[in-house]
């Protein structure tokens, strides 16, 4: 593997590991086990392997984000989830926040060759 894709391989894992909270938050306004949420976001084009994903679930549960319930109803008992009260409020924050850095690194990026002279 090249110096160039080894870099891009790390740093991609740290960009999507910031990204895949607020793709999963975005899937949880109607209640999701699990590999319902794996297999929604995939055919969004996020891929979020199951051992990304329970963990996250597990932490975004502990931190009030979201709420669960357990459907023993099938014949294999699945856990729903669900965004709080809280965590649609910080779904909202997270959405303006991710437009907001969206929308300069668009413009540094669309920038990049420009150079501006300074009044010295």
């Amino acid at each position: 593997m090249s110096d160039a894709a080894e870099h891009m391989d790390k740093l991609m894992q740290e960009l999507r590991r910031g990204t895949i909270t607020i793709g999963v938050l975005s899937q949880l306004s109607e209640p999701q086990y699990g590999y319902s949420l794996v297999t929604m976001l995939g055919d969004k084009g996020i891929h979020v392997e199951p051992g990304t994903l329970y963990p996250l679930l597990r932490r975004l549960e502990k931190q009030g984000l979201l709420d669960s319930k357990w459907d023993t109803n099938e014949s294999r008992p699945r856990k729903y989830y669900l965004l709080s009260e809280t965590g649609k409020e910080v779904f909202d924050l997270l959405v303006v926040e991710w437009r907001s850095i969206v929308q300069s690194l668009n413009h540094v990026i669309e920038n990049e060759g420009d150079e501006t002279v300074g009044d010295d």
